[in-house]
C-alpha cells in the first residue's frame, strides 16, 4: 500500500509539541508567509443606493489587517460587515477548485439597494507571521 505524502501521526502521550510542517518550531526564519493585499470596489447598484455609496467607491486591505478608506470617503457598514468573512481567504492562496477562488462579487444584505461588490487582489506581499501575532 502506497501511503504518498501521508505523515502518520504521532503515538498517543509522546509529548510532542511540536505544530505540522517540517518539524521544527517556529523560528523568525521559518515563519514567512505571503499575502494579497485586496481592493473593494463598489461594482454595481441594482437598486438605489440607501446608504450614499456609489458604484466605484472602495476600501483597501493591506498588509494583513490595515483597512485603509480614499480621503473623504465613506463605506457603508453592512456592505463592509457582508464581504468581511471572506477577506482572509482571499488574501491566501487558494486551492483551484475553490469556489472562493473563483468568485470575487459580493452582496450587501440591503434588499432595496442590491449593492455588488468586487474583491480584486492588488500585490502579493511577503510578510513574517511573528509580526502579526
Amino acid at each position: 500500500m502506497d501511503d504518498g505524502d501521508v505523515t502518520p501521526p504521532l503515538p498517543e502521550g509522546s509529548g510532542s509539541s511540536v505544530e505540522a510542517g517540517d518539524g521544527q518550531a517556529p523560528t523568525a526564519s521559518n515563519t514567512e508567509m505571503e499575502l494579497y493585499d485586496l481592493r473593494v470596489v463598489v461594482d454595481r447598484i441594482e437598486g438605489r443606493s440607501v446608504c450614499g455609496m456609489e458604484v466605484g467607491d472602495c476600501f483597501t486591505l493591506e498588509q494583513s489587517a490595515h483597512l485603509r478608506l480614499p480621503e473623504g470617503r465613506h463605506f457603508c457598514v453592512y456592505a463592509l460587515a457582508s464581504v468581511l468573512p471572506f477577506l482572509a481567504a482571499k488574501q491566501r492562496d487558494l486551492a483551484q477548485g475553490d469556489w472562493l477562488a473563483q468568485d470575487s462579487h459580493f452582496s450587501c444584505p440591503d434588499p432595496e439597494e442590491r449593492l455588488v461588490m468586487r474583491v480584486e487582489r492588488t500585490r502579493r506581499r511577503r510578510m513574517n507571521s511573528a509580526d502579526l501575532t
